[in-house]
């Protein structure tokens, strides 16, 4: 879940190219402010990917407003926006928005608010959220929802059909680490979430209301397994109608008759969803007004992965067994790679194993895989980043660290965008269903 911290400004220095800037590190992070911050100073501090409420932006100045001459007189949020993005600003890396801690105190006593404490909601009053852009279903990618499942007498659900696990930033985890903890760093993927399993399928056939008031039974339940596919928050639809996740339907005929009862296989599906259309949407580079990243990568950002138009390939990073008493078995990264091998499916691409020592020396490790031409694609786009697994761990445990420069491409495909991507599309509809 987004929301905003608190910490304190630490490496605070000269803009190297504005004199009436400074730059300062936060969380590790590069974070362009103003003259009027120092050393020390205890701060609230929004990361890329989010949305400031209305409320908060406005009364603290933080969004444009124009006199009426045409001149700004507010802040440099878009008004209906209100988002975060990553940006270079003169030649240095923008990470995120420091504020004043003072920004809160209409809404909570700031002197209780501990350094390292998350907020979204203070006081009953919306503080921040996860951006996603608005929704125009017409122009959705993929429509990945559109069509509710139907309704009939006979309902089935997967109550062991468990649903994706989100992966934090590791920027904000750094206690969650121990010495000698074995960590597996992979490449972390831009494409859509896909599950897969052999799960307890729970069918309830509804008894006529009088045979039930007269016999004073219940309506017949019955549990058997099955092979069943989903996205990260929902199950496809049970009447066999893909619909517009067509594109995902030959991995489920992939593991159909592959896996053993209980076991669920997670992933990450990458490339196209047609022959027109990606996955995930395309950047215009030009938007970055970085000569460097325009000669590296091109005029457009298209997250292909080495995947032809029309093709798509599935990548798993975990596998869960859960048997009839509901009891889960996270299988460790070995036996994960192995199955793969054995099945002659991708798992993630593997780029380190080692013992933990420090937190300095795990993001040493991390950022030399940030920023730097994507290997699957031949170098066509840049990384998203790395995901960092704990695997000493009984649940599955993982942090994610993007590249810089995909943080800027996100923000850029967000800011232009007429509807959210697949993901992001699913969330939505998710929650309006809830």
């Amino acid at each position: 879940m987004y929301c905003g911290y608190i910490t304190t400004i630490e490496g605070l220095r000269k803009h190297s190219n504005a004199d009436r800037l400074q730059c300062a590190t936060i969380f590790g992070n590069n974070v362009i402010v103003d003259l009027t911050f120092s050393e020390r100073e205890r701060v609230v501090y929004f990361p890329t990917d989010g949305q400031l409420s209305e409320e908060f932006a406005v009364s603290n100045n933080l969004v444009r407003k124009m006199d009426s001459f045409g001149r700004n007189i507010g802040g440099y949020l878009d008004p209906d926006k209100r988002n975060i993005t990553a940006i270079k600003l003169r030649g240095e890396k923008s990470d995120g928005l420091v504020l004043k801690l003072s920004v809160l105190e209409k809404y909570t006593d700031i002197s209780k608010l501990a350094d390292g404490e998350r907020i979204s909601v203070l006081n009953g009053k919306e503080i921040c959220k996860k951006y996603i852009p608005k929704s125009n279903r017409s122009e959705s990618v993929c429509g990945t929802m559109d069509k509710p499942l139907k309704k009939s007498k006979t309902s089935s659900s997967y109550p062991q059909f468990f649903e994706h696990k989100d992966t934090a930033q590791l920027a904000y985890n750094k206690n969650a680490f121990m010495q000698g903890d074995t960590i597996y760093l992979t490449q972390k993927l831009h494409g859509t979430s896909f599950r897969v399993s052999n799960t307890v399928k729970v069918t309830k056939k509804e008894r006529p209301w009088w045979i039930k008031r007269l016999f004073g039974v219940q309506d017949k339940v019955e549990k058997h397994y099955s092979v069943v596919s989903g996205t990260r928050r929902t199950v496809l639809d049970s009447d066999g109608s893909w619909g517009s996740n067509e594109f995902r339907k030959k991995y489920n005929t992939l593991f159909d008759g592959r896996l053993p009862k209980g076991m669920t296989v997670y992933g990450e599906i990458v490339g196209w969803v047609n022959n027109e259309t990606s996955i995930m949407p395309r950047c215009n580079n030009s938007r970055m007004k970085d000569k460097e990243f325009l000669k590296m990568y091109g005029d457009e950002t298209v997250f292909t992965y080495g995947c032809k138009s029309g093709e798509n390939k599935c990548f798993i990073y975990r596998i869960t067994v859960t048997n009839e008493d509901n009891v889960t078995i996270e299988l460790p990264t070995e036996d994960v790679m192995n199955w793969c091998k054995k099945l002659g499916v991708n798992y993630v691409p593997l780029l380190e194993k080692f013992i933990y020592t420090t937190w300095e020396d795990l993001n040493e490790r991390c950022n030399k895989y940030l920023d730097i031409p994507e290997p699957l694609s031949g170098g066509a786009h840049v990384t998203e980043g790395v995901v960092v697994r704990i695997d000493n761990r009984p649940t599955f445990t993982a942090y994610k660290a993007k590249s810089f420069s995909f943080k800027v491409l996100e923000g850029i495909i967000k800011d232009s965008a007429t509807a959210p991507d697949i993901e992001e599309e699913e969330e939505l509809i998710t929650n309006e269903r809830k």
